[in-house]
């Protein structure tokens, strides 16, 4: 696999001013690294999920003035878009990298997935890593420990998302700036794997795969 992991170099993208300026950055120095990334994991989340799974490495058509935040290589079950799916992400901010799976605001089907999470409560709340995190608005870095969290909590947050239009949830982990220029490949695409095998069931039970 032709990946080397992320850099300094990499993160200061987001410190870049100017659309086209940090465009230009983040194509030349980013998006390689993503598409990498996503044709390494792309069978191994259709493996993991039973579905068939593509690549969709964010492009950011639609700025015109704001330059991007964040960046990220996406994987849903349909070749043509992924937002509004149930999908999984793998991206950075300029603090950290983050590792997803994602049901955001676009996603019509948003209130039969919520309820199918509702009745799996017990063992979402069982089998997610005390270590891994929430987070309500893929637009914004807050995160939520999910050990820091009651089975209420985490059901209002599934609640949420069936009753409020523009309501998201993602659940994964993320890593550190700090920490991450100190892995190796390996560490990282080991870690990576080790998560999306722990959010695969979330991505199951809001398709309602068995």
């Amino acid at each position: 696999m032709d990946f080397k992991n992320f850099t300094n170099e990499d993160f200061d993208v987001f410190q870049i001013d100017g659309l086209e300026a940090r465009m230009d950055a983040l194509k030349e120095r980013i998006r390689p690294k993503l598409e990498s990334l996503g044709q390494y994991f792309a069978p191994v989340l259709t493996t993991l999920t039973g579905d068939e799974l593509s690549v969709h490495v964010a492009k950011h058509l639609r700025r015109t003035i704001n330059p991007p935040k964040d960046t990220w290589v996406a994987f849903a079950n349909n070749p043509r878009g992924y937002k509004m799916l149930p999908h999984f992400q793998i991206g950075l901010w300029n603090t950290h990298v983050f590792i997803w799976f994602a049901v955001i605001y676009e996603a019509p089907q948003k209130q039969d997935f919520a309820k199918r999470f509702t009745k799996k409560l017990n063992n979402i709340y069982k089998e997610i890593p005390k270590d891994f995190v929430w987070s309500l608005d893929h637009t914004k870095t807050n995160s939520i420990p999910h050990g820091t969290l009651s089975k209420e909590d985490l059901r209002s947050m599934f609640e949420r998302l069936e009753q409020v239009k523009k309501a998201e949830i993602l659940c994964g982990y993320e890593i550190k700036r700090e920490d991450i220029l100190k892995w190796g490949e390996e560490d990282f695409l080991n870690t990576v794997d080790y998560v999306f095998n722990k959010v695969a069931p979330l991505y199951k039970i809001a398709l309602n795969i068995k």
